[in-house]
């Protein structure tokens, strides 16, 4: 076993001993916590059921008379109360109440009537006029049957009388416990198993390139003869791969970077607006009319960065693609009338017209959702650039070992600084019907799925004007 799977091996056992460590405190001290709330919510109960005793004290002496049908009445009670995943259906809460020397004079269970509790530490301390609590259990030497109690004072005139004993078996909110410690412990060693694997890809990608020279050190090592071209063979093949792995970690790193830099500039310009329009908001004396206005920005803003989270969502998937999960031989002819017959409803607005200019037919091998994605965004894009009462012009072109679809306009055309950015993400011209500008996505994405389907895509003004969209496919040859 080599050094660097030694070192990492033992990291990887310092983080399971750490992460086992945790859990273990964690799990262990789930029952105080819970036991500490449930002795917190009886606290509680025992002053408000003492509060209760004490309107049936006659002469310093507490008449329990009427107790004993409103706890047969409350344990008759059925129902079903669902809680998170434990199911309650009956009433399990105690009462004990004693005298002023700790004598039982109500037992809500008929079990210690008559009984002397005023040793039990509850009734001890609740006598004097302090708090007290025990847990003891049912049956000896059981701790499944065990009941919490607390105590509190029954007083009359200012004196104290009795006291009460309010009690829970701890069972009741040992389900709670048992089923907190259940999801701790899947989540705890869920978490654990992903960061492990996490540690070990990351090993993977980007530890063994440098690992790689050791590697070929011990090829070196274990060949009995000098053989120069065979050690320059291998020599290119351990470069190569790890160039191509330093490259591919580097780039990834690259691209979150990029990634993170575009997504903050483009999301600047709508959060200050919508940060300006609230602000003006906050004016009182703003007329109805001009608040409506602000309102809209808001809305139209949020909109905005919606749409971009949403696009770039779709891009981040297709991105890392490295080739296409689902292949089948796609008739471009059709898909094309679906696309445009798609778009007509867009185009209809501003009277925009949609002409498909001849009747070919090519087959191109590939993802037909990815397809109609992208020559939807192409012909959208055409829609929007073309001026009210224009017309859109597609046709399909069979090249050789090639099929190309043309999607031409009649706007304005493509300005000569704009020529080399068009495909970058977020770079966007501003729509001449609106003054709008898109989120500058939709061209990316139509150029990684061109990228796919070992295509090209391409963007230039036309020789008549307006601008012309190449979509390039190899073509699949029929029959």
């Amino acid at each position: 076993m080599s050094k660097r799977s030694r070192i990492f091996i033992a990291i990887l056992l310092i983080y399971t001993a750490g992460t086992a460590f945790l859990l273990y405190r964690v799990l262990a001290d789930l029952d105080p916590r819970y036991r500490e709330s449930a002795e917190e919510s009886l606290v509680e109960t025992s002053q408000l059921l003492a509060s209760l005793v004490e309107q049936d004290v006659r002469d310093g002496v507490i008449d329990a008379g009427r107790l004993g049908p409103l706890f047969a009445s409350v344990y008759a009670r059925r129902f079903e109360a669902r809680i998170f995943s434990v199911t309650k259906d009956k009433v399990e809460l105690r009462l004990l109440v004693t005298d002023r020397n700790g004598i039982v004079v109500f037992d809500s269970l008929s079990r210690a009537v008559g009984a002397d509790h005023s040793r039990w530490n509850e009734v001890l301390l609740a006598l004097r006029g302090q708090y007290g609590a025990r847990t003891t259990a049912d049956v000896p030497d059981r701790l499944n049957t065990s009941v919490m109690y607390v105590g509190a004072p029954v007083r009359w005139n200012g004196t104290i009388v009795g006291a009460v004993s309010v009690g829970k078996p701890t069972q009741s909110f040992g389900r709670f416990v048992e089923e907190a410690r259940r999801k701790t412990l899947y989540v705890g060693v869920l978490s654990a198993v992903g960061v492990a694997l996490l540690a070990l890809l990351m090993s993977i990608w980007v530890a063994r390139p440098f690992g790689l020279l050791t590697d070929f050190l011990r090829y070196v090592r274990s060949q009995r003869r000098l053989q120069p071209a065979a050690l320059a063979r291998e020599a290119v093949r351990i470069v190569r791969e790890g160039f191509g792995e330093m490259r591919d970690a580097l780039a990834g790193r690259n691209y979150v970077a990029d990634y993170v830099q575009t997504l903050t500039h483009e999301l600047k310009s709508p959060l200050s607006a919508i940060r300006g329009a609230a602000e003006l908001l906050q004016d009182g004396d703003m007329p109805a009319q001009q608040r409506q206005k602000f309102l809209g920005n808001i809305s139209r803003e949020t909109g905005r960065i919606q749409e971009v989270v949403d696009r770039m969502m779709e891009l981040t998937l297709l991105e890392t693609r490295r080739s296409l999960a689902r292949v089948e031989a796609v008739a471009l002819g059709p898909l094309l009338d679906e696309v445009l017959a798609a778009a007509a409803g867009a185009a209809a607005p501003r009277q925009v017209r949609i002409v498909r200019e001849g009747e070919g037919d090519a087959l191109a091998e590939g993802d037909r959702f990815l397809l109609r994605l992208a020559l939807g965004n192409l012909v959208d894009n055409a829609i929007d650039f073309s001026p009210d009462g224009g017309v859109v012009r597609v046709r399909l072109a069979v090249e050789g070992d090639a099929a190309r679809i043309d999607v031409r306009d009649q706007g304005p055309g493509i300005p000569s600084y704009a020529r080399d950015k068009v495909f970058e993400k977020f770079y966007s011209l501003a729509r001449p019907a609106t003054g709008k500008k898109s989120t500058g996505l939709g061209l990316s994405f139509v150029r990684h799925i061109a990228s796919l389907h070992h295509g090209t895509v391409a963007l230039d003004n036309g020789a008549e004007g307006g601008a012309r969209a190449a979509f390039t496919l190899p073509r699949l040859a029929s029959g």
